[in-house]
């Protein structure tokens, strides 16, 4: 997709309250799945970046959130998060979990498997009850620095909206060549240490009908999901304003109904409304 397709697109969205997040360390806050939260931020933290640009993302749309600023260094990142810990761990609040997350997709840091073993290392020395997460949208995994890393943490959080390439080109929308087949499959390979993660919504984009709550869309995910045999599925919805208008959330039954299905089939699940 180019920066012409993105301009287009952000003409009809009108204003919209964004969340851009500061980078390295930020926090800590209460997350719907994780517990209180200490984020760590590899983006810069005046603008987006990320390998999807999302209908519903809470950061808005990659071409009206460019960042002038650099990525944090790894040294910086280190400093800062030991900083913190410290404070944290000096008024006896220490966080139940690190996670990576912020303005866009954390695993794009050239530094992100030595980021990953500094982390590690500081949650050992100041935090060892804490985990370690990483909010993903999966698109770098076939990386191999990437996918070794991801196996070090304890919550290896991976997107996966649907299995329909379709979809995912109208609401996910990939800004590189996305193999949706190759993801799968690398899924398969952690063999358990990862969690997926999927947003249920329903809405219109550019006059397609978009609604993964459907048995077209959830019986297909369902097997893949069955395939990869996640530690856990998380299922959620949007909680707050997109940047594409027109869509709505999936209601909590049509969520029940999904994680009902999945512990059928042995899935562990939970679902965020």
């Amino acid at each position: 997709m180019n920066y012409a397709y993105f301009c287009n697109k952000s003409k009809k969205t009108g204003t919209m309250s964004t969340i851009i997040y500061p980078s390295p360390i930020f926090g800590p806050v209460k997350s719907r799945r994780l517990g209180i939260s200490l984020g760590i931020n590899l983006l810069p933290e005046d603008g987006k970046v990320c390998t999807f640009d999302c209908i519903y993302c809470e950061c808005g749309l990659n071409a009206e959130r460019r960042p002038r600023k650099q990525l944090p260094t790894r040294q910086e990142v280190a400093r800062k998060l030991e900083e913190k810990l410290k404070e944290m761990q000096a008024a006896g609040d220490t966080p139940d979990v690190l996670t990576f997350a912020g303005n866009g997709e954390p695993t794009i840091h050239p530094a992100f498997p030595e980021i990953i073993a500094d982390t590690i290392a500081l949650r050992d020395r100041y935090c060892p009850q804490a985990k370690v997460s990483v909010l993903s949208n999966s698109t770098l995994i076939t990386r191999d620095s990437v996918f070794e890393a991801l196996k070090l943490v304890d919550n290896n959080i991976l997107k996966l909206d649907t299995v329909n390439i379709e979809y995912i080109k109208l609401t996910d929308r990939p800004n590189a060549n996305y193999d949706l087949k190759a993801i799968v499959e690398r899924m398969k390979a952690f063999e358990g240490r990862i969690v997926i993660q999927t947003m249920f919504m329903k809405g219109e984009i550019d006059g397609h009908t978009i609604d993964n709550t459907t048995r077209e869309y959830v019986e297909p995910w369902i097997k893949a999901v069955k395939e990869i045999a996640p530690r856990e599925c998380m299922i959620y919805t949007i909680d707050r304003e997109t940047p594409v208008k027109g869509l709505q959330k999936a209601s909590k039954e049509e969520l029940d109904s999904i994680v009902e299905e999945l512990r059928k089939e042995g899935i562990k699940a939970s679902a965020s409304y």
